[in-house]
């Protein structure tokens, strides 16, 4: 006999907030949360991460957990980034759905009753916001169009707005995938790295800023695309380093000793001088050491590959186990 068991989840949504120095937002925040979800019948969880605020925003996340229950609270010590304080709340979150948002009440709790409805009926894995009306200024709202058109160009994810703080996930899927660095803003393409492919969107409403200011910072258009090129290649090459490395060492060598194998002939055959003076000489000779210089690094790769602790480590989605005859046997007499 085969058996499937449903996980039980202790509330049916986990909301994981990460802030920084958002004091005056926090309780108006809250408050919304509980009166869309108590409306809508909903249990849930509110996990806060103060990622080193210097204001009292800490303060006021022990005044709301004394008075709500449902309502958690981390600190780091110092600030660590967004990444990190979405990763801590995604293990601790309970939740059978899990959402994220930002702390500055642009996000709308009233959006949640719908993302929750569209991941555990319309059975999406993740579903992200889109701020099709967006109240940033232009330096932000800009290079945010060209970030996500780069990022659905590369990593085939047709997302309209890929940066959305508001997402909802299925909860295996938080527990699966791993944030750091600032890999945040790609979530979306880690999650179908791992497996979690039907991704889905949600035209968002999108609030002007209330207080504080925005932690909008212009390292992102440097530390966003190399994240993206570090996600793309690890979740594609990371088991197997060599295809990658020793594709493109071969592709080289094998350019490099065309060139100089066409050189040799004509020196031999046509008596011509002067070969090393000729430019395309010194391209020969680069592209061959190139060449054995990435099918080395493949070569290393692919032993510390296969070395590593998790080389055999992967996503399993279910687990249908037999059971035994004598179990089955018990099971009649026990129904006799």
């Amino acid at each position: 006999m085969l058996s499937s068991k449903k996980v039980q989840y202790p509330y049916d949504i986990s909301i994981v907030v990460p802030l920084l120095n958002e004091e005056e937002s926090l309780a108006e925040l809250a408050s919304w949360i509980r009166t869309v979800l108590q409306e809508h019948k909903l249990s849930y969880e509110i996990i806060f991460i103060d990622d080193g605020s210097s204001d009292s925003s800490w303060s006021v996340i022990q005044q709301l957990a004394q008075e709500q229950a449902c309502i958690r609270g981390l600190r780091f010590r110092r600030n660590y980034g967004k990444s990190a304080a979405l990763n801590t709340g995604f293990q601790y979150a309970q939740g059978e759905v899990v959402v994220t948002m930002d702390a500055d009440l642009q996000d709308s709790p009233d959006e949640l009753p719908e993302l929750y409805k569209m991941i555990v009926e319309d059975r999406f894995d993740l579903v992200s916001g889109w701020k099709k009306k967006r109240y940033d200024p232009l330096s932000k709202t800009i290079p945010t169009k060209i970030y996500n058109g780069v990022t659905r160009l590369m990593s085939g994810i047709h997302l309209n707005d890929m940066n959305c703080g508001l997402k909802a996930y299925r909860n295996d899927v938080v527990k699966t995938v791993e944030v750091y660095g600032e890999m945040h803003r790609y979530i979306p393409v880690i999650a179908k790295a791992s497996g979690f492919d039907k991704i889905g969107e949600k035209v968002v409403r999108h609030y002007p800023r209330k207080h504080g200011v925005t932690k909008f910072g212009m390292n992102r258009f440097i530390n966003g695309p190399l994240d993206l090129l570090s996600i793309i290649f690890i979740s594609r090459f990371s088991k197997k380093p060599m295809h990658f490395f020793g594709t493109m060492g071969l592709l080289s060598f094998f350019i490099g000793f065309l060139i100089l194998a066409y050189l040799s002939i004509v020196k031999l055959l046509y008596s011509e001088y002067g070969m090393t003076d000729r430019p395309i000489f010194y391209l020969g000779i680069l592209s061959v050491i190139l060449g054995s210089q990435l099918f080395l690094t493949g070569f290393l790769a692919e032993l510390v590959a296969r070395s590593a602790p998790n080389r055999n480590q992967y996503a399993i989605w279910e687990y249908l186990q037999i059971k035994k005859k004598k179990e089955e046997d018990d099971d009649e007499e026990d129904d006799d």
